[in-house]
């Protein structure tokens, strides 16, 4: 079927050199007619999405437009990728990347299409099953395109989404459809998959629960806060899924999905055949592992002051500090300063430790300065007076190495799939993600018992202490937001859940995305570089195209 498959989308990129469609149409006529054919273009929809596992195709790319825009990571350096403007939100309208999530998405659109408007449901329930399975599928690329390319729901529904294409005919060029009509179709889309897919699959297949779950998300974006709990409802208590204990959920990555209770839908990437060497990977960014990968992006200050809050957190294991040997102990900070223009600089500032009459020290332009400590519920604190006669908190650990001054904060969620350097499956929706999902739900509605229940849930699994109240100066949606920061980081949704909520983004830590003049310290969710342009190759192919503003 492989073979198949691969002759056909070779076929296509011989016959339109504009590469719109994935495959023959008349030929792909005579393979859906029978139930084989039908599994393969489907599983052909599926191999577009997910790409490959060394940075190619679909997801890679649209992974990096969720994380990288967020607050959770570093860049320690420049590069010529064009991942970077996602990076620092200086997009530009050729970006290759975005253009390979527009063009990848709309073939398996078409593809989906295909098999939407030449297969008739109520055969059997395998056919009804790959139906829903395409329905799934598109459904979960129109939602994909309209976070990357139009602005959240709630910043108005009129606003500029995607084409809307539900033809298989490559020549049906369509203009933009609002945000508000995209949103619909994937509500339809998905409500359809559910009523269709009845079979028990593994979860690298969309199911009725995948389907569920991720309607609980997209209902949560429209902040349809009933909806959302309604379908978070449905998957809970489907009993299908079960979270992984607090010992095995550092191991998340690590595990095939198949053999993980917690997933509901991923992709599956395979040691053989998605993954050749390991070096353009996800996970090769963040961490070199067994002499393979880059490790030039860590996890920022922001994630790391938030996730050292509570020392035994069982996701505190997804961060591996790259120590220095021998080890050296020091005191370590970030320093806000000012560059030769007057711009506020963030740096990482190491200092070496000493003991004397059993207290700790470190001298800093010859001076020595005592570090202190101070007990809070949760761990102690440690800090020095510093020269303004303030309090600079500091972290007691061991000397880090570093790249370019930013110190090496490996993040491991998305490598060691079945101990393959940065072999990983990425998981596109898991059950801890969808008690979240109801828990903001519950959160906006003013429920604020089961908000923290929902939330108390992720937490008791995480080993970490919780919520009796909502603690002074906080709000129940605060606190779940900033769960959900901590629970789901590295899984490319952070930049989406901070706009949505119409916060603003903070991105006052050291990183490289404060190079260069007038770089974005706070990003307002009113800014128009939070989505990124329509690529402009695809402007070219289609002038009805209308470009986002500057």
């Amino acid at each position: 079927m492989k073979k198949t498959l691969i002759s056909l989308l070779i076929l296509s990129l011989v016959a339109c050199n504009i590469d719109r469609s994935p495959y023959d149409s008349l030929e792909s006529d005579v393979i859906l007619a029978d139930a084989t054919g039908l599994q393969t273009i489907t599983l052909g929809n599926y191999a577009l999405l997910k790409g490959d596992a060394d940075g190619g195709g679909f997801f890679n790319n649209l992974y990096r437009v969720g994380e990288y825009g967020g607050d959770n990571i570093d860049i320690s350096g420049t590069t010529s990728d064009q991942f970077f403007y996602y990076y620092n939100y200086r997009s530009i309208k050729n970006n290759g990347r975005s253009n390979v999530i527009w063009n990848t998405g709309y073939k398996a659109i078409i593809g989906c299409n295909r098999v939407i408007s030449k297969v008739s449901e109520g055969k059997d329930a395998e056919t009804d099953q790959l139906l829903g399975e395409n329905y799934f599928l598109r459904a979960y690329v129109y939602f994909s395109l309209v976070n990357v390319f139009g602005k959240p729901y709630n910043q108005g529904i009129g606003n500029l989404g995607v084409p809307l294409k539900t033809s298989d005919d490559v020549n049906d060029l369509p203009a933009r459809a609002t945000v508000g009509v995209i949103y619909d179709e994937v509500i339809n889309d998905l409500k359809k998959a559910e009523q269709l897919m009845t079979l028990d699959k593994q979860n690298i297949y969309a199911t009725k629960e995948a389907a569920q779950a991720l309607l609980s998300r997209v209902y949560l974006y429209m902040e349809n806060n009933d909806k959302a709990i309604e379908y978070a409802d449905k998957v809970i208590n489907s009993g299908k899924y079960l979270l992984l204990s607090k010992a095995e959920l550092p191991s998340y990555a690590t595990k095939t999905p198949e053999n993980n209770t917690e997933t509901i839908f991923a992709f599956k990437y395979n040691k053989d055949g998605d993954y050749s060497n390991g070096w353009y990977t996800i996970g090769s960014m963040y961490a070199s592992i067994q002499s393979v990968g880059w490790g030039e992006m860590y996890a920022s200050s922001s994630y790391l002051d938030l996730i050292n809050q509570y020392p035994q957190d069982a996701r505190l294991k997804f961060i591996s500090p790259k120590y220095n040997d021998p080890l050296t102990p020091v005191a370590y900070w970030v320093q806000q300063g000012t560059n030769a223009s007057g711009g506020v600089t963030y740096s990482y500032k190491f200092q070496k430790t000493f003991q004397q009459g059993g207290n700790t020290y470190f001298t800093l332009d010859n001076i020595n300065y005592q570090v202190y400590s101070e007990v809070t519920p949760n761990k102690m604190n440690y800090y020095f007076n510093n020269s303004g006669g303030g309090k600079t908190y500091v972290t007691l650990d061991n000397d880090m190495e570093k790249r370019n001054g930013y110190p090496k904060f490996y993040i491991l969620k998305c490598s060691l799939q079945e101990g393959v350097a940065h072999l990983w499956s990425p998981v596109v929706i898991r059950l801890a993600e969808v008690y979240l999902n109801r828990a903001e739900a519950y959160a906006k509605k003013g429920i604020t018992t089961s908000a923290l229940a929902d939330v108390n849930v992720i937490r008791t699994r995480a080993g970490i202490p919780t919520y009796t109240s909502i603690p002074t100066g906080q709000t129940v949606l605060n606190i779940t937001l900033q769960e959900r920061r901590l629970e789901l980081a590295f899984e490319a949704q952070r930049k989406y859940d901070v706009y949505r909520n119409k916060l603003d983004m903070n991105r006052q830590y050291p990183g490289t995305h404060l190079n260069g003049n007038n770089p974005f310290y706070i990003v307002p969710y009113t800014n128009n570089r939070i989505i990124e342009y329509i690529p402009e190759q695809q402007i070219q192919i289609q002038p009805n195209l209308v470009q986002n503003p500057d």
